[in-house]
């Protein structure tokens, strides 16, 4: 807990950092315009990969396959549009980069490692499915 305090701390203290580097660089007002414009684009940007990655959720549950790599993408585009609207120069920058599809791959395949994710094809449960879910018998689904 003490390790996750101190990393905020960390980057609240760069945020100011670089905050301040630019806003004498630019001037205060063109700072703050600019932050202004990074949540703006943010925004408009999470929303079209977020309905993106939900097309392609369709598109995978439609064909029967459990769509794991478009959950994990959702995630980070979530994760890249919170970065987006909090202000400052840093998270702005990570934000864009889990909002674009390639450096994005690379975060998934980062997240799939350190969180041990595997997909089996078997049992997945869809309506219509064959399969059987392993489980309990006296287990009703309603």
């Amino acid at each position: 807990m003490l390790a996750v305090l101190v990393a905020l701390v960390l980057w609240a203290v760069a945020e100011l950092y670089v905050l301040v580097q630019v806003g004498s660089a630019i001037g205060v007002l063109n700072t703050i315009g600019l932050l202004l414009a990074f949540s703006i684009v943010g925004i408009w940007l999470t929303k079209h990969e977020g309905l993106w990655v939900l097309t392609r959720t369709r598109e995978q549950l439609d064909q029967r396959r459990m769509p794991t790599n478009e959950l994990i993408d959702g995630v980070l585009v979530l994760i890249g549009g919170l970065l987006l609207i909090i202000p400052g120069f840093i998270s702005d920058g990570i934000g864009l980069l889990l909002l674009f599809p390639p450096t994005r791959g690379v975060a998934r395949s980062i997240a799939k490692r350190r969180l041990r994710i595997r997909v089996y094809g078997v049992g997945l449960g869809f309506p219509g499915d064959n399969g059987r879910i392993d489980g309990p018998d006296d287990v009703i689904d309603v």
